[in-house]
């Protein structure tokens, strides 16, 4: 009898290309996904994933868990909308960190070998001058990093009370083949890549010299898996991503030359972090991590792919929770 791995949110980009290099990698596991479809795509799920049309908020989780019972579950299931999130509030911590409890209580009940948890580095804030280490104190400046580092520190509790082994993730700016690039409020490459393709600019929010490091879907996926099954990285939080800055203006620069044009338009500064640098190390030391696709390359890559995704309807929040101070752009 085959083990069974679960993985949330995989119709997204982690959550598909993982279920991808899982099937093409660990053939003796099954692969059981669960989505409710609301920011990824059926056409992104492998088809021999053991699908679930489902919210992970509910009731019906436990049945899932109890049917396959998995060895390892990686949560990916989220919706990363950081500058969106004070606007949503609701919504961002009853898809965030509700969620996660239900995932949580599953994994307890069911004596799931390790939990995998993506959080993201909105957890640190403002960080250490842009640089943010592992062993920083947990210090959001906004709702979704709000939501995320209470995930974490329930599943820490989780771990003490209950004996749940995690490893927390805290992946940065990850992009790539299946990613979403019809959502208007997230992932930025692939909002410009959207831009570009229906004859629009290129949005920058303030002047572009904010900072951020990118990485590749594809040089995630091993290390993901590692974190599952290499003890040395039962119960530690490890950034996942990229090992070079660029500025979002360099960044647009770079897709500008792999796409053969466009142009840029600069919109008012929103609420954000500067400069989010994190430190890489760890992901090297632990998890094996390689950086070995560079920005370039990566949006080569991404943009082949998004030239022969079908046309489809973008998605825009019809009614936000909170309408005052929202930027003049998402109005």
């Amino acid at each position: 009898m085959k083990e069974t791995v679960l993985i949330t949110g995989v119709a997204g980009l982690i959550g598909a290309r993982f279920a991808d290099w899982m099937i093409s990698n660990k053939p003796s596991f099954d692969v059981i996904g669960i989505d409710d479809l609301s920011g990824g795509y059926m056409e992104n799920v492998n088809p021999a994933v053991i699908f679930y049309n489902m919210d992970c908020c509910s009731a019906e989780l436990k049945g899932v868990f109890e049917k396959h019972k998995p060895t390892y579950v990686f949560h990916f299931a989220a919706y990363a909308a950081e500058g969106l999130s004070p606007f949503i509030r609701t919504f961002n911590y009853t898809n965030n960190l509700l969620s996660t409890a239900n995932i949580v209580n599953c994994c307890i009940n069911n004596d799931v070998q390790r939990l995998i948890f993506t959080s993201t580095l909105a957890v640190y804030g403002y960080g250490q001058g842009g640089i943010f280490h592992e062993d920083m104190a947990r210090s959001p400046i906004d709702p979704y990093g709000v939501a995320k580092a209470a995930c974490e520190m329930d599943i820490e509790i989780a771990s003490e009370q209950h004996g749940l082994d995690y490893c927390i993730l805290r992946p940065h700016n990850v992009y790539g083949i299946k990613q979403n690039i019809w959502d208007k409020y997230r992932n930025v490459l692939g909002i410009w890549m959207y831009y570009h393709l229906n004859n629009q600019p290129l949005t920058i929010f303030g002047d572009g010299t904010q900072k951020r490091a990118f990485s590749y879907v594809d040089d995630c996926l091993e290390p993901i898996w590692n974190s599952a099954v290499l003890e040395e990285a039962s119960k530690q939080i490890i950034n996942i991503g990229g090992v070079k800055e660029y500025s979002i203006k360099e960044s647009a620069e770079t897709l500008k030359e792999v796409m053969g044009s466009g142009e840029f338009v600069f919109l008012e500064k929103r609420h954000e972090v500067h400069t989010a640098i994190p430190t890489f190390e760890k992901s090297i030391d632990i998890l094996k991590y390689k950086h070995s696709t560079d920005l370039k390359e990566g949006l080569e890559e991404m943009w082949k792919w998004a030239q022969e995704q079908p046309k489809r309807d973008r998605f825009v929040w019809g009614e936000y929770e909170v309408e005052k101070g929202i930027y003049s752009y998402w109005k």
